[in-house]
């Protein structure tokens, strides 16, 4: 099939190679001059495990190529899909400027049937938001619009797109159900379902996915907390109720909060849509608030150790990104803990295997940006690890204690055990597990 993806950002670019590697011929489109020139030139505009070999591949067997011009990406294509971004609003509702402007863009050069699928995560009634946009200039006999969301975690997202939980497809036309379920075949073989349903619950089923495992996450950081008043340990909690089936052991992690491009961002949104149609999700408001509260708990407990003041105190951070295996850092815990850090007085010296070029543009010149993670740790005072990357797993603890002016360790995802630490002469503060 001839496909057109519009817009090259995390999803876009994913959703694109993907279907390249396929058989089919993807062209991919941005307004972003500057990044689809380094894309034509051969260079990844995201990290992601996995992406490179399949991105090289095809471009140069000649499946996947890269344009700025509308007319020319949608001259043969017979499936286009919206890759947009969908940021929050003042008010917490998703932004669709973008997607509607790219549906009301796209009309213009549709000549002959096309699917047009919303691939970006939108609130309920977005897909007819979009037919209504093109039924205003072409004739509907030549599109059929699908909603067809994404469930991609950010550092697997070429193992979940190639091998996918589920496929789920929002249609009301049996001609656009039929191209994308013979657009996906390939992908399902192992009987992994696709799911066929109505446009507005296959646009819901993307937020409430997502908010159900903020919950998770939230539910687990509030228990963690309680586990240190009663001086209970939240691992062997964790261990006792995730082997109920009916439960299940993952997303029960506590740690410093969530973060990313989808948590936040689709919590607000599906927020805003109960708003909007009368209902209090009360839930909802309950998990966003302790994750912001979430974030805090490591900078109080620096604070606690150190005193109020933290002038001439400085800092170790290892991890930037929101979550390991990626570069993305928005809405990443680690913004507000540094802030924090920052605001209290502290010197901070970071490090991230693969988000460092952002440090700068966050935070200017307000923290020494390391080579490495034992750069990072010379006279420290203490160490903040907050993204469990897998390098920060298995460190030279030796090599620590000779870098830090002393040997404190705040492990806000719970990395190392805590008598190991002790045995190793650490003073060592984490999350849930009593200190």
């Amino acid at each position: 099939m001839k496909i057109t993806i519009i817009g090259t950002g995390y999803v876009g670019l994913v959703t694109g190679t993907c279907f390249a590697e396929t058989g089919h011929q993807v062209t991919c489109l941005d307004i972003d001059a500057v990044k689809i020139r380094r894309l034509q030139g051969g260079q990844l505009t995201i990290f992601e495990p996995g992406l490179e070999q399949l991105f090289e591949r095809n471009a140069r067997e000649g499946r996947l190529h890269f344009t700025t011009s509308l007319a020319d990406a949608m001259r043969e294509a017979e499936i286009a899909f919206l890759a947009l971004p969908t940021p929050p609003g003042e008010d917490g509702s998703a932004d669709l400027s973008y997607v509607l402007g790219a549906a009301d863009a796209l009309a213009e050069h549709i000549r002959h049937y096309t699917v047009v699928v919303n691939k970006s995560t939108v609130p309920v009634g977005t897909a007819e938001k979009v037919r209504q946009i093109l039924s205003k200039k072409i004739d509907q006999s030549l599109f059929d619009v699908v909603s067809n969301p994404e469930f991609l975690r950010e550092g697997v997202a070429v193992e979940d797109f190639m091998k996918p939980d589920r496929v789920v497809i929002g249609s009301n036309a049996p001609r656009a159900t039929a191209v994308m379920e013979a657009l996906y075949e390939p992908f399902v073989r192992q009987g992994n379902p696709v799911y066929v349903m109505d446009l507005r619950s296959a646009e819901l089923t993307k937020y409430a996915a997502n908010a159900y495992l903020a919950t998770r996450i939230s539910f687990m950081n509030e228990l963690a907390n309680l586990c240190e008043s009663t001086g209970a340990n939240v691992d062997h909690v964790r261990k006792g109720i995730g082997s109920d089936t009916r439960i299940g052991k993952r997303f029960l992690f506590p740690g410093v909060g969530y973060g990313g491009s989808c948590f936040p961002k689709d919590v607000r949104a599906l927020h805003k849509t109960a708003e909007e149609h009368n209902y209090n999700f009360r839930i909802l408001d309950a998990v966003m608030q302790v994750n912001a509260s979430q974030k805090k708990i490591l900078p109080e407990k620096i604070i606690d150790r150190f005193g109020i003041k933290l002038s001439g105190v400085t800092i170790a951070v290892w991890g930037l990104a929101f979550k390991p295996n990626t570069d993305d850092i928005r809405e990443a815990p680690a913004i507000d803990i540094m802030q924090n850090l920052l605001d209290a007085g502290a010197s901070l010296r970071c490090y991230d295997p693969e988000a460092m070029a952002h440090a700068p543009e966050l935070f200017g010149g307000k923290l020494y940006c390391a080579t490495d993670m034992y750069d990072a740790l010379d006279g420290a005072d203490a160490l903040a690890l907050i993204t469990e990357w897998n390098v920060f797993r298995s460190p030279d603890f030796e090599e620590m204690k000779r870098r830090m002016a002393s040997p404190i360790v705040f492990d806000g995802r719970n990395v190392f055990e805590p008598a190991r630490m002790y045995d190793m002469g650490f003073e060592y503060y984490s999350i849930g597990r009593r200190t």
